[in-house]
């Protein structure tokens, strides 16, 4: 890529949001795609944790499989994306989520708990390989002033995906009733075999359908054109003349913080989510059934879809860390009263966190790259890494439900908004670079 390109003036940025509308479109799909299946894993955690007999914090090992496939791939998902491009990274990353459903037929076959969380890192893998390649995309086709709203749109669709899978979910994987412990002990080993055997196979031809889906999008994607970053003369990865490289990514105090912001985010927004079933399913909370339970889910996730609508907008007007530090300061006051109370009113504060969370990974994803130049793809690969927070923040919070209650554990994602809301305030700040006055 050539230094040498200049930032086009606004007509022209103006013409290059317009000239690729229809990649925007397509590229939209695909956070749909992921929102989908990451969401079933708040409908998979109670049932498999009723089907293997898990406690909390083991419960929690399917968002750590799942989530921490993030932390590992991520690195090499960037490196192999700059090699062979986005949209071949695409197609590859669908094919290997793909893999990753189609892996659910042989765990529910064999009712092996770790072949669960086997597939489920594998589905992951595939998911961090599109993120790496769509979201960088995004912010580059059209003017970097607009990226954090126009990322924030196509999220808005990452989050309807989470608002139907949920329904989806519970309808046909919570729909089955599981038998309590008291029920199980009366019956016969072979009794009790079958009945195991029966409820891990739920999942199989859900999955399946998935898998088809993803290796059909994959071939679409194949023949669809879409153009490389290098062709693109605005955005995020465009560099000026003026702008010098630092010697190491880490060197911008903005990203660090910032991926700091997203593993604390995306661990709070999991966890919430992981423990929402068993949470106002709970006599002192909602005291619903579990399939009823898991369509509530879809309001907690159905409020980020309507909040990033919201937000897109709202961007285009206020700066995002202004909007980011009102959302982490009414997530973080919601979270407080969904621990000092009880009943619906816990209920409901906790499901409409939702709502604020809606635009905070878009933010602090385009914040943190700001000024990044060319070590904005590299950026996004460490950002992506941070997503790691959804492995480890829910396994702490079920150690904290498995020893002080499920209700007080929500104390963690409380202190993972206040400090968001010290990033947007103070961390999300664009330092100046110390060399010859040349500016980030």
């Amino acid at each position: 890529m050539s230094h040498s390109k200049k930032i086009p003036d606004a007509g022209a940025v103006g013409a290059a949001t317009t000239r690729h509308t229809k990649e925007l479109v397509i590229l939209t799909s695909l956070f749909f795609i992921w929102g989908f299946l990451t969401c079933l894993n708040d409908i998979l955690i109670p049932h498999l944790k009723a089907v293997f007999a898990l406690s909390y914090a083991q419960s929690m090992l399917i968002q750590f499989s799942f989530f921490g496939a993030y932390f590992i791939v991520s690195a090499p998902s960037g490196a192999l994306v700059q090699k062979v491009g986005y949209k071949t990274g695409i197609i590859i990353g669908l094919v290997i989520a793909g893999t990753g459903c189609l892996l659910f037929y042989p765990s529910a076959g064999l009712r092996s708990y770790a072949l669960f969380l086997a597939a489920l890192f594998i589905l992951a893998s595939g998911i961090t390989l599109l993120q790496v390649s769509a979201n960088p995309y995004v912010t580059v086709l059209g003017s970097q002033e607009t990226s954090s709203s126009r990322l924030t749109l196509t999220q808005a669709f990452n989050s309807l995906g989470t608002t139907v899978a949920p329904f989806f979910g519970s309808l046909i994987i919570l729909s089955v009733v599981l038998l309590g412990p008291e029920e199980t002990v009366k019956l016969s080993a072979a009794e009790l075999e079958a009945y195991r055997i029966a409820e891990s196979s739920v999942v199989q031809m859900p999955y399946l359908g998935l898998a088809i889906t993803l290796f059909i999008i994959a071939v679409m994607f194949y023949f669809f054109k879409l153009p490389s970053i290098s062709e693109i003369n605005v955005g995020e990865c465009a560099v000026t003349e003026r702008q010098v490289s630092k010697k190491s990514v880490w060197e911008y105090r903005h990203l660090v913080l910032g991926a700091l912001a997203i593993f604390v985010y995306v661990g709070a927004e999991v966890a919430i989510g992981s423990f929402m079933v068993n949470f106002i399913s709970d006599g002192s909370i909602g005291g619903l059934s579990k399939m009823k339970a898991g369509t509530f889910v879809a309001y907690y996730w159905g409020g980020a879809m309507i909040g990033r609508f919201v937000g897109s907008a709202v961007m285009q007007k206020i700066n995002p860390d202004r909007v980011l530090g009102f959302n982490a300061a009414g997530a973080a006051l919601l979270v407080l009263v969904t621990i000092v109370t009880s009943g619906k009113i816990a209920m409901w504060s906790i499901l409409l966190v939702g709502v604020f969370n809606s635009i905070m990974f878009p933010s602090i994803f385009s914040l943190s790259v700001r000024g990044l130049g060319e070590h904005t793809c590299q950026g996004s690969g460490i950002l992506c890494m941070a997503i790691v927070g959804g492995a480890i923040l829910p396994i702490l919070q079920g150690v904290l439900a498995d020893h002080i209650g499920i209700h007080y554990s929500f104390a963690l994602p409380l202190l993972c908004y206040i400090y968001i809301l010290i990033y947007a305030l103070k961390g999300s700040a664009v330092r100046e670079l110390s060399t010859e006055g040349a500016g980030i």
